[in-house]
């Protein structure tokens, strides 16, 4: 602000000729005198203006000139702008103390001295403008001196920042800065450098030859492109490598550095920061093989489920979406619980409830055997085989009249998986001409894809079904004597 630029004043008063007569008595300044009508608008244009001085009437409808100056002095922005009061009645001193506790810097008493209101505007108009000045002075000063402060420290800059590196490598744990001095050739590692390195600082001598040895062999040639560049103008260089340390073990870095170069333009000094990145780049290792093995588990079940459409067969098109759905949605049940292990593995006891819960009726099922894990791909084809045999009862043997009975038992031999699929008391068995679908599916689930055996028994009373699957010890997990007696559809049978 200038000495001769022009500031607001404000006046604010509800009665029209009384701004009328403020604008003649002041117009002599040569200030922006504003005219307002109500506090309500005072108010609105102080929140968008700066105002170097405010003239109000004391008594005005709505908002008087006390309650004004009380929500002006709560503003920040207006804590120390000066306002004047008109009063057209006698002020008594405890008003005028009032008035001054709300802020009020002056009172002026009607009928209004002319020269007198001129003066004390002008006094206020130019304390403001001496006042931003000031400020602005103060400013230029304060910058004049960050300017000279940033001289005089400009000599020892580098070695403060080399310093906040080494702080900052330190404190992050997984960090470590150097510094290489280009001319002479010295090297100076912190703390953190060491110790992603694996060195002991007392021992290792930091010299080319000996941070070398320490370099995988694929990447050494890569870092000397990245260290080659800063005599051909690169000012900074990123990239990734790999370390040995004396302990054998392999760890991924990132190594970043930035040059420094004197008034020529040579390089004069490198310093850098090396981050330890082993963690992110086994994460994505197992999130690649993740991918992977979500992909390779995706074509089983697209090859089960192609396998299923394939060799189903059905006397009609509804039997045949019948026998299709059944045989997807046991397959989806499978999926489910292994899916809640994270195909580590399916519990066998939760596999049979599965496959059999939807058919259990009172105490017709019961259910005996030892807990065990199956490994996914055997979870998934003794699914489809129990779903068979299931389904089978259901529609002809003894689950299909009230009085049937299943039993289904299993137990852990020299790593063999047997099961024991016995049916009764339901309607009188005859020994099938040929076999049907469900059987060959049974057994060609069992034989060909598990490489067990399946022996059907069609006893008069009930069929008999023997089931022998291959295990291994890292996929089963028997536990020897603890039997279990399984819940079926919310009833216990055993």
């Amino acid at each position: 602000m200038t000495d001769h630029e022009k500031v607001n004043i404000l006046l604010v008063d509800d009665q029209p000729a009384k701004l009328l007569a403020y604008e003649v008595i002041l117009k002599e300044l040569g200030e922006n005198l504003v005219f307002t009508a109500s506090g309500r608008e005072a108010l609105e244009y102080l929140l968008r203006n700066e105002v170097a001085v405010i003239l109000v009437d004391v008594c005005m409808p709505e908002l008087d000139g006390f309650e004004l100056a009380a929500m002006i002095r709560e503003h920040p922005r207006f804590q120390n702008t000066a306002m004047i009061f008109i009063s057209a009645i006698q002020v008594s001193d405890l008003d005028r103390l009032r008035g001054y506790a709300m802020g009020a810097v002056d009172y002026v008493p009607v009928p209004v001295i002319p020269e007198v209101l001129r003066a004390k505007i002008r006094v206020f108009a130019e304390l403001y403008r001496k006042s931003r000045q000031l400020e602005r002075f103060n400013a230029e000063l304060e910058n004049r001196v960050r300017a000279r402060t940033a001289e005089l420290q400009e000599s020892n800059a580098r070695l403060m920042e080399s310093e906040q590196r080494r702080s900052l490598a330190l404190a992050a744990g997984s960090m470590g800065s150097w510094d290489w001095d280009w001319v002479s050739g010295d090297c100076m590692w912190d703390a953190g450098q060491f110790r992603i390195f694996g060195v002991d600082p007392k021992n290792f001598v930091v010299t080319p030859a000996s941070v070398q040895a320490l370099l995988h062999p694929d990447d050494i040639d890569e870092l000397r492109q990245a260290i080659a560049q800063f005599a051909k103008g690169a000012r900074s260089y990123e990239v990734e490598f790999r370390i040995n340390r004396p302990d054998g073990e392999i760890r991924w870095c990132v190594g970043t550095a930035a040059a420094t170069t004197d008034k020529s333009g040579r390089v004069v000094r490198v310093s850098g920061v090396t981050v330890d990145i082993t963690e992110r780049k086994r994460a994505e290792e197992r999130q690649t093989l993740l991918a992977r093995e979500v992909d390779h588990r995706a074509k089983n079940a697209l090859a089960l489920a192609q396998s299923i459409v394939r060799l189903t067969r059905g006397e009609t098109v509804k039997a045949y979406i019948r026998a299709v759905e059944g045989r997807i949605s046991a397959l989806a049940r499978v999926h489910t619980i292994l899916s809640l292990s994270s195909w580590q593995g399916a519990e066998i006891g939760k596999l049979v409830d599965e496959e059999l819960a939807p058919y259990a009726t009172g105490d017709q099922i019961a259910l005996h055997g030892t807990d065990i894990r199956l490994q996914p791909a055997t979870a998934q084809t003794l699914a489809l085989a129990l779903h068979e045999l299931v389904t089978n009862s259901a529609k002809y043997g003894a689950l299909s009249t009230r009085a049937g009975r299943l039993s289904l038992n299993w137990d852990i031999q020299d790593d063999i998986l047997h099961m024991l699929w016995e049916e009764k008391d339901g309607p009188l068995v005859e020994k099938p001409a040929t076999r049907g679908f469900g059987t060959r599916s049974v057994i060609a689930s069992i034989e060909s894809q598990l490489g067990g055996q399946a022996e059907f028994d069609w006893r008069s009373e009930g069929l008999i079904c023997r089931l022998s699957v291959p295990l291994t010890p890292d996929v089963a997990t028997p536990e020897t004597g603890n039997r279990q007696t399984l819940a079926v559809n919310g009833n216990r049978l055993g």
